[in-house]
């Protein structure tokens, strides 16, 4: 269900069978200034998320191997300034980087501890 996900990004290797995925992953050491990174280009406009939580990074077979995945949880501003539902998001790591958002997380966060993540109400463009 998930390798569609992992589809290739032109030029850009694909997480699996690809050759920087080898291997036993290491732990994402700075998650949570990787995730930030990550959801600033993400979100269409990452000025005025509320609501944010995420949970520490667990590992999680993703395409038969095993990467650390970090869930979330926040509301973001639509286009036209106006909030709906919560959204959640799983961050995949490949070497201890984050490198994948993924929407369809059913599989990836069941039982996720959340935690405040107030880094990402904070963020600007």
């Amino acid at each position: 269900m998930l390798a569609a996900c992992f589809g290739s990004d032109g030029d850009r290797p694909t997480i699996i069978g690809g050759p920087q995925a080898g291997g036993p992953q290491p732990f994402p050491d700075n998650f949570r200034g990787d995730i930030l990174a990550l959801m600033r280009t993400y979100l269409n406009n990452p000025v005025g998320v509320r609501e944010a939580s995420m949970a520490e990074p667990v590992q999680r077979e993703v395409g038969g191997r095993q990467f650390y995945v970090s869930c979330l949880h926040f509301t973001p501003r639509e286009t036209d300034g106006s909030y709906k539902a919560m959204r959640e998001r799983a961050v995949i790591f490949v070497n201890g980087r984050a490198d994948r958002v993924v929407d369809r997380t059913s599989d990836l966060c069941a039982g996720a501890v959340y935690v405040p993540f107030p880094e990402l109400e904070k963020m600007t463009r």
